[in-house]
């Protein structure tokens, strides 16, 4: 049973930034992929970020230019650094590591963008 946690989270105002972590039961770096997805209330859950076991990164069209991802060898995490953050970005963020045919799943960590 492979488990994630995300951590980071948090209440920002317009223009602010945060930083969401994300650890797992086993190494990041044995995953095929690792992404972060969002979910806003009301609306479908979505590709925020991926990153590919070579390293690879695609970012969903809205994130672009104010989102990254990465992996963090020291720490064995997968980061997601948030810039110029939008009302619009608020949602619960998830990690997910994906193996074969298996996707797993961290519970979310809430990221509130408002004045």
């Amino acid at each position: 049973q492979v488990q994630l946690v995300e951590s980071g989270g948090g209440l920002v105002q317009p223009g602010g930034s945060l930083r969401l972590s994300c650890a797992s039961s086993r190494s990041i770096f044995s995953f095929a992929t690792m992404g972060w997805f969002r979910q806003a209330p009301g609306k479908q859950r979505e590709l925020v970020a991926i990153v590919t076991s070579s390293g690879t990164t695609n970012y969903a069209d809205s994130v672009k230019g104010r989102f990254t991802i990465s992996r963090d060898s020291a720490k064995d995490t997968v980061d997601l650094q948030m810039n110029s953050l939008k009302p619009d970005d608020t949602a619960v963020y998830y990690c997910n590591g994906r193996s074969g045919l298996t996707s797993n799943w961290g519970q979310g960590t809430q990221v509130t963008v408002s004045s």
